[in-house]
């Protein structure tokens, strides 16, 4: 059973240079408060991987959305994802040196994800096949399978996946609203730990079994971000 913790102490567990997964798209599904403590935090040289570098101007009206935060903070020396085109900050960094940023294919992205949390060797994959993706760090080979060239692809794993769920119950089990299920599924199974985040916790038996998408055994620490709980 995960130990329900606060923010302040979901943040102390997150060293000085450590490599993070996030899970979202465009800021839709990230841990938003984690992720604004982790931003007053002080902390920094993160590795993140990240499926983007969130927006600049939020739904909520937020002026940095989501990881945005933390790019506008440069406490990211290293940023792997899908694309970034919507956070003109990430381009501007990467452009004056201060931030590496590596760039996949969103569905290698999520594979090589899954894979490390499955304890696979690699992925094999045609994409990326005669472009630059062949010149990746994470392109371990390029491999012939019956007759057919394959991109041979290494995993990814994090010391730390910060998640996000609607419904988060007592045990640690998560149901996810929408489109904010994202990468934040595949993320609970390639970290060390796994904190997260409930839009609301509820009690043992409000999820449905077969509702269920990521169980509590994966996860490691809760952390209460809603503003209320279920009746």
């Amino acid at each position: 059973m995960p130990k329900f913790i606060t923010l302040e102490e979901a943040v102390a567990r997150i060293p000085h240079g450590a490599t993070i997964m996030v899970g979202g798209f465009m800021g839709c599904g990230n841990p938003h408060k984690i992720v604004e403590a982790l931003s007053k935090s002080g902390k920094g040289e993160f590795t993140l991987i990240c499926n983007d570098g969130a927006i600049l101007n939020g739904p909520d009206g937020s002026e940095c959305y989501g990881v945005a935060k933390l790019i506008r903070n440069q406490q990211v020396k290293r940023l792997i994802a899908t694309h970034v085109g919507l956070n003109p900050e990430v381009s501007q960094q990467m452009n004056a040196g201060t931030l590496r940023v590596d760039l996949l294919p969103q569905g290698s992205f999520a594979e090589m994800i899954r894979a490390g949390g499955a304890g696979l060797g690699g992925v094999l994959t045609p994409t990326g096949i005669g472009t630059i993706v062949e010149d990746s760090p994470f392109t371990h080979s390029k491999v012939m399978v019956d007759g057919r060239e394959y991109l041979l692809m290494r995993t990814l794993h994090a010391d730390f996946a910060l998640i996000s769920g609607y419904y988060i119950d007592r045990k640690g089990n998560i149901w996810y609203r929408g489109t904010t299920r994202n990468f934040n599924q595949v993320m609970a199974l390639a970290a060390d730990t796994v904190i997260a985040e409930a839009d609301y916790v509820v009690e043992c038996g409000q999820i449905a079994p077969e509702n269920v998408v990521t169980p509590g055994v994966l996860v490691d620490y809760v952390v209460d971000g809603g503003e209320s709980r279920l009746e």
